[in-house]
This record gives structure tokens, C-alpha cells and sequence, in this order.
């Protein structure tokens, strides 16, 4: 081959490879955005955040903490998720066996018989061999050797594309986290549920024993001619419903004892707990930090973006795929018709060969699928940016609720003491004839409504300071993964 034409197939190799170097126009791409403003609506930024709290600090019932203990051994969903990030981190290995040489051990035996009436058949008829050294028929061949392939990562498409498994790894974690946050605050939120219903339920008790006090009350004075059939149909029909509320409270009970099970992870069991302690339960009180702080301790909000990372990664991926390829391939080792002549160095061969591919017509599938990706990261953007403002908004709505519902309950409070002594007040002034039975009806069934109402926003109280605790990050390990633990993967 002469120079000339060496420098043909020099030109046209630059040419196609200029052609295949060619990119589509790049997708115009939003920059994410991080700021977060500075401030709660018109609140004023704590120097401390109860988000980073321990949730064995934040809920300090022993009962509820073994709860939340066993959760966090037991609960399926959680193992479930568990094992798709042992998954993910698998596929990490798989990402980086690609970019590594494959290198493969074989050994094997055939044999071949060919046609007299086939070309190589008669080229063997044809060709003088001496005496005694004529080719063996039929033909065996034996062999052993090693073979080795490696496609060469020069634009660094398979490492980009085990970075970005990297990232959907770490954001796998996030999840898992996130998931953490909201398993302890719903196993928190049963459970105040729980002492609420306890509390009702006493005070059902303690509501039945005043209406039958007022019964008797009314049934005497019916038997001294100062009452009448009427009124004692009615005192008793009170009595009937009220103590029938008692089995729908039971029900819910049995309800919300069994929805702790299954967090829990275990089968149908009555759930420990402090009894008569609702009164005595106060809220935590809550430290909202800075709202910046959300970008740190949110699991959600890293999960999006660790995942935006994974969409750029994944544009360079495809990106890269519109460059040459080089696949490498060799093979070393003994072949011989007859395994006496394996070894002998004759028997000797190897093999080493390149191979420069790329695309060059039909290139749609490429150009789609890089156009994909960008739309892809773009989309990854508006995901994290509804995070973070989903997350804010969150946070923001629960110090609002935290704090109208603390003036609520104060309110009812006195709402309730007022009914409780109104109690007393009608039934004295029934005995004198001084009010009609149908007041105290009234009175009794406006202050059982009015405590429910304050059981009611009570455990709405403590269920806003849960809620307010998983809207800022608490719940889970804040350690996060460091550098060497990520080289590890």
C-alpha cells in the first residue's frame, strides 16, 4: 500500500469521524434554583432546629419509643425497601464490571469431517502430501486458552453511567429516609390517637354516671309527684345513647391498636401504653431553625437531588453514545489437531485485535434517546424545586396550625370547665323546680360535646407537634455517607 493511498483512508476515517462527532442542538436547560426564603411567614428564625433532634429526644414515652424501636426491625415495607438498595448498590458493581476487561478461560474438543465434493474437500484430494504425514479423517481439534475483552471508555460513557448509578443509590438512601420520617411520625400519630380515645372513654364513664345520678334524681321526684313519665323516658334514653357511644369508641380502638400492629410488624395485640396520662401530656415545644436548613435535613429534597445529579450524569451518557467506540479483544493459548501436539510450541497462538465503531446513518435512536435525557434533567429540576416548595409550605402550615390550635385549646379549656359546673347548677336548680328537665338534657349533652372537642383538639395538638417534626427532618440518621464510604460502593 503506497502513501497515497494511506492518506485516503486517513481522510475518509477523520471524515466520518467528524460526522459522527456531530451533536444534536443542545435542549435549553433551567438552572435549579436554592434559594428558600429567609423566614417563616412572619415568624421569627429560632437559632435552634428541632428537626435535627434524636426521635428518642423528641418522644420521650418509653412505651411509645419501643413501638418505634420494633418498627424499625419489623416493618415490611421498610425491609422491602431495604433490599432495593442492596439492589441498587449491586447494580453499582455491575456498572463498574463494565469498563473493566473481561477475561475468560475456555477449553474444547470437536471434530470435523469434511465433503470430498466441497471445496475444501477437494483442495485436500488435490495437494501432494508425502507418505505417512497425510491430514487425519475424520478431523479433531483440541484447545485451551484464555480470551480477554474490553470496550476502551474514552468519553468516559461507562464511568458517567456508574456515577449515575452512584447517585440513584445515594438518593435510594434518602428515600429509605424519607420513609423513616413519616414511619415514626404515623406510628406517634396512632398512638396519641390511642391515649385520645382512652381519655374518651373515661370521660363516656364518667358522663354516664352524672346522667344516671340525674335519673334517680328525676325518678324520685316523679315518685314525690314533682316530675313526670316524660322526663323519665328522656333522662333514660340518654342514659341508652350515651352508653352506646361506648361501643363505637371500643371499635376504634380496636381500630387504632391494630393499625399500630401492622406498622409494628406483628400480628393483632393489645398496644402498651401509660393509662390515664392524655391530660398530662404536653406538646413539644418546637424550634423551627432557618428555612435554608430544609435543604440539609429533608430527606425528600436530597433524594431530588441526587437524583437531579444522576440526570446529568445521564446526559453525558447519551451524549457519548454519538462518538467512535474501541472494542479491544484478545486470545492466547494451544490448539492442535491431536492433544499429543499441545505441548509442543508449535501449538502456540494468539490473537489481538481493535475495533473502531460509530455511528453514521440512522442515528434517530441516538439522538432520541439524548433528548429524552435532557428533557429528563429538566424535569428532575422542576421535581426538586416542587420539593423544596412543597417542603417550606409544609413547615410553614404546621407552625401556623401548632399555634392557633395551642389559643384553641385554651379557649375550650374554659369552654368545658364552664359546661362541667353548669352540670351541677342545672340539676339544682331541676330539684327546685327552678329549670325544666330539658335544660339539663341540654346542659349534660353540651358538656360531654365540649369534651370530646377538647379531646379532640388536643390530640389534633400533639399530632401538629408529630407533624411539624417530620416537616422539618426529623426522624432518621443525619449522619450523612462520607467520601471513602462512597468510594466503597
Amino acid at each position: 500500500m503506497n502513501k497515497r493511498k494511506i492518506y485516503q483512508y486517513a481522510g475518509v476515517a477523520v471524515f466520518l469521524l467528524s460526522l459522527t462527532a456531530c451533536k444534536p442542538i443542545e435542549i435549553a436547560q433551567r438552572t435549579e434554583n436554592k434559594m428558600v426564603p429567609e423566614k417563616y411567614n412572619s415568624t421569627e428564625n429560632d437559632s435552634q432546629n428541632t428537626g435535627k433532634m434524636k426521635w428518642n429526644e423528641y418522644f420521650s414515652d418509653p412505651n411509645l419509643q419501643a413501638l418505634i424501636n420494633q418498627a424499625l426491625q419489623n416493618n415490611q415495607e421498610l425491609n422491602i425497601v431495604l433490599q432495593e438498595i442492596e439492589m441498587s448498590k449491586n447494580e453499582i458493581k455491575a456498572r463498574k464490571g463494565e469498563y473493566l476487561p473481561s477475561v475468560g478461560l475456555k477449553a474444547g474438543a470437536g471434530v470435523d469431517k469434511v465433503s470430498r465434493y466441497t471445496n475444501i474437500g477437494a483442495m485436500e484430494a488435490n495437494t501432494d502430501i508425502e507418505p505417512g504425514k497425510e491430514m487425519p479423517e475424520p478431523l479433531f481439534d483440541f484447545g485451551v486458552g484464555a480470551q480477554a475483552q474490553w470496550e476502551t471508555d474514552i468519553w468516559g460513557k461507562l464511568h458517567n453511567a456508574t456515577k449515575a448509578q452512584v447517585q440513584r443509590y445515594l438518593a435510594g438512601i434518602e428515600g429509605k429516609n424519607f420513609m423513616l420520617t413519616h414511619l415514626i411520625s404515623e406510628i406517634a400519630d396512632s398512638y396519641y390517637e390511642l391515649l385520645a380515645l382512652d381519655n374518651e372513654l373515661v370521660i363516656l364513664n364518667q358522663n354516664i354516671k352524672i346522667q344516671n345520678d340525674a335519673l334517680d334524681i328525676i325518678r324520685d321526684l316523679k315518685k314525690n309527684a314533682r316530675s313526670n313519665e316524660l322526663a323519665v323516658q328522656r333522662f333514660e334514653a340518654q342514659v341508652l345513647k350515651t352508653q352506646g357511644m361506648q361501643y363505637d369508641i371500643q371499635q376504634k380502638i380496636v381500630e387504632t391498636e391494630n393499625r399500630i400492629n401492622y406498622l409494628v410488624g406483628r400480628f393483632p395485640q393489645p398496644v402498651e401504653r401509660t393509662q390515664n396520662s392524655f391530660d398530662s401530656i404536653l406538646p413539644q415545644a418546637v424550634y423551627s431553625g432557618i428555612p435554608s436548613e430544609l435543604l440539609e435535613n429533608r430527606p425528600d429534597i436530597k433524594q431530588a437531588e441526587y437524583e437531579l445529579a444522576a440526570a446529568k450524569l445521564d446526559i453525558k451518557v447519551a451524549k457519548a453514545r454519538f462518538y467512535p467506540s474501541l472494542d479491544l479483544a484478545a486470545g492466547i493459548g494451544l490448539q492442535a489437531f491431536n492433544p499429543t501436539y499441545l505441548i509442543k510450541p508449535q501449538s502456540f497462538l494468539f490473537s489481538l485485535a481493535g475495533e473502531l465503531t460509530a455511528p453514521l446513518i440512522n442515528r434517530r435512536a441516538i439522538k432520541a434517546a439524548y433528548y429524552n435525557a435532557n428533557a429528563k434533567q429538566v424535569q428532575a429540576v422542576y421535581h426538586y424545586e416542587q420539593t423544596v416548595l412543597s417542603a417550606y409550605i409544609e413547615v410553614a402550615n404546621q407552625l401556623s396550625k401548632i399555634h392557633n390550635l395551642e389559643s384553641s385549646v385554651n379557649i375550650k379549656t374554659k369552654e368545658v370547665n364552664a359546661l362541667t359546673k353548669s352540670i351541677d347548677i342545672s340539676n339544682d336548680l331541676f330539684k327546685y323546680a327552678r329549670a325544666d328537665y330539658m335544660e339539663v338534657l341540654l346542659t349534660q349533652r353540651d358538656a360531654l360535646e365540649s369534651k370530646f372537642e377538647l379531646v379532640e383538639k388536643k390530640v389534633n395538638q400533639l399530632k401538629a407537634s408529630v407533624a411539624v417534626y417530620r416537616a422539618l427532618g426529623g426522624g432518621w440518621d443525619q449522619s450523612p455517607l462520607t467520601a471513602p464510604d462512597i468510594k466503597k460502593l
